[in-house]
């Protein structure tokens, strides 16, 4: 195929950016906006060696799982990738990609995953369920702020207010602070220029407590007006936290490193089942609150507890998990990078009066490791036969990379009894159970939980048990 060239093809799969997936003549083409059963005319607009991109032109017979879309602007905006799809479609492309990864990437019989895997875990309404957003601010070319989403693959704002994933409130406090802008002419940041002040909002909602927290990022050390600002805020119903972040750097990071209380409190709280968080700016917290819940209900069920058990909590965040993994074990040691959620965790452990739980700051691939090398050779200095160095239960959490090799080495190592695996990414997953499954260990139950609803993401549970018999 060449670059320019038109074509027929059925789209058989989605790609990992959201893409629809067709072949003509053996050649693959990746097409944006089509749905797995669309019979579709596209254009090539990038032609490889074996593979191509093409642009929807027309869909000549369109797929049975095809819908209309709930957001005008899903087509435009990257948020949403697969919201034209059915939600029971995506449900059955989630975990059809899940078993995937497994027997291409992790090598595991069909059988055996038939065997191992539960159904997916979906959503009731799988419609405004993020409990965080981030907002870009900049100017339409009227020269008016305008809030959005970025387009895919590019830094343009698709102007809107009101997101389908979102907690309803969002348009509220977006149209108050353009409002704001607009009255007193404080004007949004500009990338290319490096000037302007609005750069960003983070909304955080409590889904349990109804609290609310909004965070300005700006380019600057004041907001102008900023009483204004905050008086209007405090009028919807449940603001709770109105803070500031500044962030003056020419970067694509959203926040800055601190934050700054213009109203109220630092932080909300909200619930995960009967454990309470107090969540901060800067906080780690699962976006999806509901599903959340049922995940971690998981973690909990495969794990298994009796009530004496050690757990370590691996890439912790601000101590979800682990909190959960306390009211049932003896012994529950968190570890994560970042020492703002580390402080997080401990204030949650303290407000939920849980005591059996402690917490370190590092990477989970270091921690763990130096952990088992110190209290191996402090047996051996001893003499003593015991097994310091000891886990019943690790849990792993990491991101979407997977885990570092010298971790997996040290959780084998150490030969936990069993291992709970939380993965954000079926293919690193299958890459990382294939090691621990050449290393004694057994895959015994797999789910597919549903977190992010109109996106090609899924997360993944799995349950390992050591094998006694090597």
């Amino acid at each position: 195929m060449q670059k320019n060239d038109m074509a027929v093809i059925e789209i058989t799969d989605i790609g990992v950016g959201g893409e629809g997936i067709g072949k003509i003549d053996g050649y693959t083409l990746f097409v944006k906006d089509a749905v797995i059963g669309d019979r579709a005319e596209v254009k090539v607009i990038k032609a490889k060696k074996n593979y191509g991109y093409a642009r929807l032109m027309k869909v000549i017979e369109p797929s049975p799982y095809r819908v209309e879309p709930r957001c005008r602007i899903a087509r435009q905006c990257g948020g949403c990738q697969i919201q034209a799809m059915s939600y029971d479609r995506q449900l059955a492309f989630k975990e059809q990609k899940v078993r995937g990864d497994l027997e291409r990437i992790g090598g595991f019989s069909p059988e055996l995953i038939d065997l191992v895997m539960e159904p997916i875990v979906g959503m009731e309404d799988p419609f405004g369920y993020r409990n965080k957003a981030q907002f870009p601010f900049g100017t339409d070319k009227e020269g008016n702020p305008v809030t959005g989403f970025y387009a895919g693959r590019t830094h343009d704002i698709i102007a809107n207010t009101d997101c389908a994933l979102g907690a309803p409130v969002n348009q509220d406090i977006l149209e108050t602070i353009l409002a704001f802008m607009r009255k007193y002419n404080i004007p949004a940041y500009d990338e290319k220029t490096g000037k302007g002040l609005i750069r960003h909002v983070l909304i955080r909602y409590g889904f349990t407590t109804n609290e609310i927290m909004v965070c300005l990022v700006v380019n600057g050390n004041t907001i102008p007006h900023v009483r204004e600002l905050t008086d209007d805020l405090v009028r919807i119903p449940g603001m709770t936290s109105i803070t500031m972040s500044v962030n003056t750097k020419r970067t694509n990071v959203i926040m800055g490193d601190m934050y700054e209380v213009l109203w109220g409190q630092g932080y909300i709280t909200d619930y995960i089942g009967e454990t309470r968080y107090q969540i901060s700016p800067l906080s780690f917290y699962q976006v999806n609150p509901a599903q959340t819940e049922k995940l971690y209900s998981l973690a909990l069920e495969y794990a298994d507890l009796k009530g004496g058990e050690t757990v370590w909590d691996l890439y912790c965040g601000i101590g979800t998990i682990s909190l959960f993994l306390a009211q049932k074990a003896g012994q529950v040691y968190g570890v994560e990078i970042v020492p703002q959620a580390i402080d997080d965790a401990r204030k949650n452990a303290r407000i939920n009066g849980i005591e059996n739980a402690e917490f370190f700051v590092g990477k989970a691939e270091e921690v763990l490791p130096e952990y088992y090398e110190h209290r191996k050779t402090e047996e051996t200095d001893r003499n003593e036969q015991k097994q310091i160095a000891h886990a019943d239960v690790i849990v792993v959490d990491p991101p979407r990379k997977g885990c570092d090799a010298a971790l997996l080495e040290t959780i084998v190592n150490m030969a936990p009894e069993k291992v709970v695996y939380v993965s954000c990414d079926p293919a690193t997953l299958a890459r990382d159970l294939k090691i621990l499954c050449e290393n004694g260990y057994e895959l015994k139950r797999v789910r597919a939980v549903d977190q992010f609803p109109m996106t090609v993401h899924v997360e993944t549970i799995c349950k390992l048990t050591r094998n006694f018999t090597l």
